[in-house]
């Protein structure tokens, strides 16, 4: 393990609707899971999908160049390869994006792909990539 994984507890509305987003769209390997929750293999990190529909949803947004982000959202940076490839295949599968995908801070520090969209769930979803990893945290 090269770098630590991080671990993600959020809510649902409903744990076969996540299944079929996160296992069957995103194509993230289904780990150990119960009735009232569900754990998956997100890019190497450790998500787990709680049934808890009263919990579900994004409420507030951030303005990001000229964007309204929503405040609570999760994701991965993935090579630029990967996230063309994601986002090539989220929009066969018709998916309404938040902000569709698109580079933000053009010839900037930090110019990066990015695209956000929602699980069926209402939880805000970003992916985003650089060209070199150390524009990552670039000032």
């Amino acid at each position: 393990m090269d770098i630590p994984r991080f671990h993600l507890a959020f809510p649902v509305r409903d744990l076969a609707e996540a299944r079929a987003f996160y296992g069957g769209l995103l194509g993230c390997p289904e780990g150990r899971s119960s009735d009232d929750w569900v754990d998956f293999d997100f890019h190497g990190h450790q998500i787990v999908a709680h049934h808890a529909p009263d919990e579900v949803g994004h409420r507030q947004t951030s303005a990001v160049d000229g964007e309204a982000v929503p405040v609570r959202h999760f994701g991965v940076i993935l090579a630029m390869p990967q996230w063309e490839a994601l986002a090539e295949r989220l929009k066969a599968a018709g998916t309404r994006f938040v902000i569709a995908p698109y580079v933000r801070f053009k010839g900037q520090p930090g110019e990066q792909a990015t695209m956000f969209f929602l699980d069926p769930s209402g939880n805000a979803l970003e992916f985003k990539a650089f060209a070199r990893d150390e524009m990552v945290f670039e000032k």
